[in-house]
């Protein structure tokens, strides 16, 4: 079952090339309200518009279908009496297929994972992590894998005015509208192999069996309200988490997008039961993020975080926060620098921690490092080696547990994810006739977008925010509606864009 990995993520270097010709040039043609398609995130999240996403893309008919993922093929040791090492694959892909339909825009997402064999129902050592189960046993000092099915979903978003838009999500597996974007897909956390030890205070509701979200949105703002089965995933991997659980939770966040380098959102949730180990215990899961990608250089981009999540337990326990501040420095698409610092307030039950009552709590936190090199690329994929060193804090009361001295892991590994072409924004792969022997107009239309998002992400057209094609004979332009008439990436067709 390991080829399954494989499988996923070659499947995105894949683009059925026979199926694109000239005659059917593959364009990035933004979303409804003109929204670009590099402000996806996970479930119905947004990213800044600037976001790097390295992504493999072809046209089959009226469809636009997206394929990325990524693997790490990585060595974790996570060092004292609690830790442990493993060789593993960190790995997800995801499809996802777009068309106009009445007048907005149908997209239909199917995200996989081969975790439950490349990692085990276990998961990987990660010490101080804590949240879900394993044979009937709250996992601590485990990551736990992901399901197989991370999402199955369909999005419909369709504008009803100039400015104002509505979308409905339903998700048979997906995220409901809490917290920010899950790790997985956050730039800022690109190239770490590893969960944040805050997850489940954040964004552990990112694989759910069951989701409903409507929302309204500009294109700058979006409101937006999910129902959706709280209950977390159970330790059977590869099934659907449907029996004896129902829609019985719900959510609101607000996103904003002030400039294509921004995105900020906060959030809350109630949650019903999500521990199966304790289905009677009930949530407030509340939040706020702010996400930042900037450029470096003419290569590279400098993503950030900053986020807050909580858990306030109904009952006699307090508000248990949590904090992070991660990055990752690419400076030139080889060469990559990443940390993550963390604080959060987890419980004795949630810890393990037998010898005191259960609803004890500590303060812990977690610093780490870690560079990547990109060294090539095989059959599509971009391969990048890495290593990954963290040290964890924890309070004198646990010297017992974890020992005198701050507790510390490393971690080696290999990634591999779609190639993509250097620059700000969108990176892609896969695109059949867009190379510079190519002067069909799809060719040349797709450059000039590329370019105009190129010219958003360096900041030149930082007050525009709606890309647009727009073609006159000879002449391909790409302009910004409403920014006073300015117009960018004028080129003409004879002419290569580089």
């Amino acid at each position: 079952m390991r080829r399954l990995l494989l499988v996923l993520i070659a499947g995105t270097a894949s683009p059925l090339r026979a199926q694109v010709h000239m005659q059917h040039p593959m364009e990035m043609n933004p979303g409804p309200l003109g929204i670009p398609e590099t402000r996806m995130g996970s479930g119905t999240s947004w990213l800044p518009d600037a976001s790097p996403m390295h992504a493999a893309h072809y046209t089959l008919g009226r469809w636009t279908v997206m394929l990325h993922g990524k693997g790490f093929v990585q060595y974790d040791w996570q060092g004292d009496s609690r830790g442990s090492n493993q060789l593993g694959i960190v790995n997800w892909a995801m499809a996802a297929a777009s068309r106009p339909l009445g007048g907005g825009q149908l997209q239909l997402r199917a995200m996989l994972s081969a975790e439950p064999w490349t990692i085990g129902s276990r998961g990987y050592p990660l010490l101080v992590q804590s949240g879900e189960s394993y044979q009937g046993a709250p996992l601590h000092d485990r990551q736990h894998p992901h399901d197989l099915f991370m999402e199955l979903s369909a999005l419909y978003e369709r504008p009803v005015a100039r400015n104002l838009g509505l979308s409905l999500y339903l998700a048979p597996v997906g995220e409901p509208a809490v917290g920010p974007v899950a790790f997985p897909h956050r730039p800022s956390a690109a190239d770490d192999p590893l969960a944040p030890i805050s997850h489940h205070w954040q964004d552990g509701t990112h694989i759910t069996f069951g989701v409903v979200t409507a929302g309204v949105f500009t294109r700058s703002a979006k409101l937006e309200a999910s129902w959706f089965n709280g209950r977390e995933p159970d330790e059977i991997r590869t099934n659907f988490d449907y029996a004896g659980r129902r829609l019985d939770s719900y959510s609101a966040r607000l996103t904003v997008n002030p400039g294509p380098r921004w995105s900020v959102s906060a959030w809350y949730a109630y949650l019903t039961g999500p521990e199966a180990l304790n289905p009677d215990e009930s949530l407030h899961r509340l939040g706020a993020s702010a996400l930042t990608t900037q450029p470096v250089g003419t290569r590279g981009t400098w993503s950030s975080a900053l986020i807050y999540g909580a858990n306030d337990q109904i009952g006699p326990a307090s508000l248990a926060s949590s904090v992070v501040l991660e990055s990752t420095l690419d400076l030139d698409g080889r060469n990559a620098f990443f940390g993550r610092a963390e604080y959060v307030r987890k419980s004795a039950a949630e810890l393990v921690i037998p010898s005191v009552p259960p609803t004890t709590e500590y303060d812990v936190g977690a610093l780490a490092l870690g560079f990547q090199r990109t060294v090539g690329t095989v059959a599509g994929l971009a391969a990048g080696v890495g290593v990954r060193g963290s040290v964890n804090f924890v309070p004198s009361s646990l010297n017992a547990v974890y020992g005198s001295a701050p507790p510390a892991g490393a971690a080696i590994y290999l990634q591999l994810r779609p190639a993509g072409a250097s620059g700000g924004g969108m990176k892609m792969d896969g695109m059949p006739g867009m190379h510079r022997g190519s002067h069909g107009p799809g060719a040349v239309g797709f450059r000039a977008v590329l370019l105009d998002l190129r010219h958003q992400a360096s900041g030149r057209t930082r007050n525009c925010t709606w890309p647009c094609a727009e073609r006159t004979p000879g002449t391909v332009a790409t302009c910004r509606e409403g920014c006073d008439g300015l117009t960018t990436g004028m080129r003409p067709a004879n002419e290569t864009a580089s």
